[in-house]
């Protein structure tokens, strides 16, 4: 192989195809990229056998060919090459040659007949989708998954068609997140759950780009095609909550609050949380009053009051924190909406004036 690039591409490629390597005692080479020079591109490789990736990008070969190398020694060299536009590579009797106009380097390869392939998916089941909008709808709610691997349905971000729209849930059975995502044709396709663990990667890999990606589906895998990138994961063999049970019918209280004031009086609360992060929500629409507390036995206790406005019954209830703060982000509306249904329900918070996002919060007991 023997090839001249922009260092630039080869930098970005590579930059994402390295979070995608693996550790394997019995097989070290998943631990480096695979770079193949084909006609007049490069496709880099990386694969950890849950999650891979495959990239092109536009190349000026010299001589065709493919090579292993330690993605990390790799990555980090190009990284740091000063002052660099363009670069060449050279597989060299078991090494890789670097050349640029100030530097030169060698880095010992492996044998790339031991690297897995990578399958191409090709399937009837797919959507299109832009990918800021894949993007949002896996941000939106990934962080509501479980970090266990007990339950792998919960571990992961469940993907499901519903008329005109793609819907993204995930829960850990303390909090549940849902986003609904307008694309054409959703109902090509079955319910997938994807690894939480593989979320997280699809998300960095597609959060740079801005054009459509095609979804592909088969039984055991999912595939996101766009430009240059073909990227393929696992998916879970499992069955998802039935979560619409839990979503309360009716509302016995509500309050409408800025959202930036509740998160200022949040942050003031957790300073005063217990070990629990607990904290208590009281409402009483009758005297306009809507207060957060929180005590903790060694360092004291929080009272603040939150300007809004409330509708129904009055009630005191606890909550996680966290749990709370963790669906701002997924929120664009200035205001937002808390429902609840009396004690030992669910609240249920809305962006006002947005129905494609909801957060539910189970509460804690005293």
């Amino acid at each position: 192989m023997k090839i001249e690039c922009s260092k630039t591409k080869l930098h970005d490629a590579i930059s994402k195809a390295d979070k995608i390597t693996g550790k394997n005692a019995t097989l070290p080479v998943l631990s480096c990229l695979v770079l193949e020079a084909k006609e007049s591109n490069l496709i880099i490789r990386s694969t950890n056998l849950d999650l891979g990736i495959e990239m092109t990008i536009p190349v000026k070969v010299h001589q065709e060919g493919i090579v292993a190398v330690p993605s990390s020694l790799f990555v980090s060299y190009i990284s740091n090459i000063p002052g660099e536009d363009m670069v060449n590579l050279e597989s060299v009797r078991g090494t890789l040659l670097i050349t640029g106009n100030k530097n030169e380097t060698q880095i010992k390869t492996l044998s790339s007949e031991d690297f897995p392939n990578i399958p191409k998916l090709e399937s009837e089941k797919k959507f299109r989708i832009r990918s800021e909008d894949l993007v949002l709808g896996l941000k939106s709610v990934f962080y509501s998954a479980s970090v266990s691997s007990m339950k792998p349905e919960l571990s992961s971000v469940y993907l499901y068609p519903d008329e005109s729209n793609v819907v993204f849930v995930a829960t850990d059975s303390f909090r549940l997140a849902e986003k609904k995502i307008k694309v054409e044709k959703a109902d090509t396709f079955e319910p997938v759950l994807i690894p939480f663990k593989n979320v997280t990667e699809i998300i960095r890999v597609m959060d740079s780009l801005s054009d459509d990606v095609e979804v592909r589906f088969d039984n055991d895998q999912i595939a996101f095609v766009i430009g240059g990138i073909y990227m393929i994961s696992r998916i879970i063999d499992g069955n998802f909550p039935d979560y619409k049970q839990i979503i309360p019918k009716t509302n016995s209280s509500e309050v409408i609050v800025l959202k930036q004031d509740l998160i200022q009086s949040l942050k003031l609360s957790n300073i005063f949380s217990d070990n629990f992060n607990q904290i208590s929500v009281k409402i009483s629409p009758e005297d306009n009053f809507f207060e957060i507390r929180s005590k903790n036995v060694d360092k004291g206790e929080n009272r603040n009051t939150v300007s809004a406005t409330l509708r129904g019954e009055g009630l005191e209830i606890n909550f996680n924190h966290k749990y709370i703060v963790d669906a701002f982000p997924s929120i664009s509306s200035e205001s937002i909406t808390l429902y609840f249904s009396g004690l030992g329900k669910p609240m249920v918070i809305r962006g006002v004036g947005d129905n494609s996002f909801m957060y539910l919060v189970m509460p804690m007991n005293k």
